[in-house]
């Protein structure tokens, strides 16, 4: 910061300096002294929550002028977002190669094969309590050679959000959204899978994936019954398909 408050007594004609603040009080001092020599502010807000992420990919598109659909928006999240560079890189490549309104089916067909993407067609198929549909892409999803752990983690993740909405009481997608931490339209399809739950068979659901999820990591498992990662993650995709048809 020294040889940067240096530089601005005399700086180079034609260069162009890029300065990265973390906030805070640490180098407050050249950083007011850019401010003051008429320097370009750009304030980057921290992307830490879901909804943060769902906010980013809408203003990539929109930035660019394009659209996505909301459910997409929420794949491509499910799909890349644990990096938010690979996510930037992930709206550069679907505005750039995907024609017209970017749909679901258009982040399948490009990041299909990360499992995050397969956990959420699972356990919305699991919710919904289509049995055949749900087997079918899980089993293709282990025969692909998929780890079952986080496809438990994403069905673990829409029975919450579809808890958490179901006991918010009224309000607008976008108030309950604000509330919750989610985005409106994850309240949106909460909402839709919640009117085929009650509380008790809920909660029996988040308890069996709660099972699932140490039994897939390996925990200790007291029931025979469970052999293996793959039987545990299915058996509990069955489950809650029968919990949601009872």
């Amino acid at each position: 910061m020294l040889d940067l408050a240096g530089y601005l007594d005399q700086p180079a004609d034609g260069v162009t300096l890029v300065v990265l603040h973390k906030s805070g009080n640490r180098g407050k001092r050249v950083l007011d002294a850019l401010k003051k020599g008429g320097a370009r502010v750009i304030e980057a807000r921290a992307v830490k929550t879901e909804r943060d992420k769902h906010d980013f990919v809408t203003e990539e598109f929109r930035t660019a002028r394009r659209k996505i659909a909301p459910d997409a928006v929420g794949a491509l999240v499910l799909a890349v977002g644990k990096d938010l560079r690979e996510l930037a890189s992930a709206c550069e490549q679907l505005i750039r190669d995907v024609d017209g309104l970017v749909e679901t089916e258009d982040v399948t067909t490009y990041y299909g094969e990360k499992v995050e993407t397969t956990g959420f067609r699972v356990a919305e198929a699991a919710l919904t309590g289509d049995e055949a549909a749900a087997m079918a892409l899980l089993r293709h999803a282990m025969l692909g050679g998929l780890d079952p752990v986080p496809i438990v983690a994403v069905l673990a993740l829409q029975l919450r959000q579809v808890g958490k909405v179901a006991t918010a009481g009224r309000g607008s997608s976008a108030q309950l959204a604000r509330d919750l931490g989610m985005a409106p339209w994850q309240v949106d399809a909460a909402r839709r899978t919640s009117q085929g739950w009650d509380g008790e068979r809920l909660g029996a659901a988040i308890q069996a994936v709660a099972r699932a999820d140490v039994d897939v990591k390996g925990g200790l498992r007291t029931e025979a019954a469970v052999r293996s990662p793959e039987h545990a993650v299915e058996r509990v995709v069955l489950t809650v398909c029968r919990l949601r048809n009872r």
